[in-house]
């Protein structure tokens, strides 16, 4: 069964009270990466291909912070800290405004005990401009039974 919105505003943080929903914790926009290198994924390990930021553009004085996206696949991070907990799952999906600018983003399962800024997949396929601090995703959680917590190389990645 999928968790209120306050229950999972209580493992995010930080947090404003507009990203909670009756259903999940709207993620916002930290950054944006593209990746430069080919990466490998063996059945020994794997690795991640070199990444370079995307710059911020500033039209006006005063304007927010934004990315100005051409068509491509891009690499973003959330600003807030996720802690799944014990007897969760967490499932992050795009918000649909993203999908109605043609645009769609992909993630994968966040298992219970993982703590850190996660990292989406954005797939652009019209041009878009995408604010620093825009909320791009909505994260769920579930109750889950589960042998052991995450312990893998991604835990406590992008904290500061």
């Amino acid at each position: 069964m999928y968790k209120s919105g306050s229950f999972v505003a209580e493992h995010i943080s930080p947090l404003t009270a507009d990203q909670v929903q009756p259903n999940g914790v709207d993620l916002t926009l930290d950054a944006v990466f593209e990746q430069l290198d080919p990466g490998r994924i063996g059945q020994d390990g794997k690795e991640i291909g070199e990444r370079q930021a995307v710059s911020l553009e500033e039209r006006d004085e005063g304007d927010p912070e934004t990315y100005y996206l051409p068509a491509g696949g891009y690499i973003v991070r959330y600003a807030e800290t996720v802690h799944i907990p014990e007897d969760h799952v967490g499932f992050i999906y795009p918000r649909s405004s993203l999908m109605r600018n043609s645009c769609m983003l992909n993630t994968a399962v966040w298992d219970a005990g993982y703590e850190g800024k996660g990292e989406g997949l954005l797939q652009v396929h019209h041009d878009i401009e995408l604010e620093r601090g825009a909320r791009i995703a909505q994260i769920v959680l579930a109750d889950a039974e589960h042998d052991s917590t995450y312990d893998g190389s991604y835990q406590g990645e992008n904290i500061d």
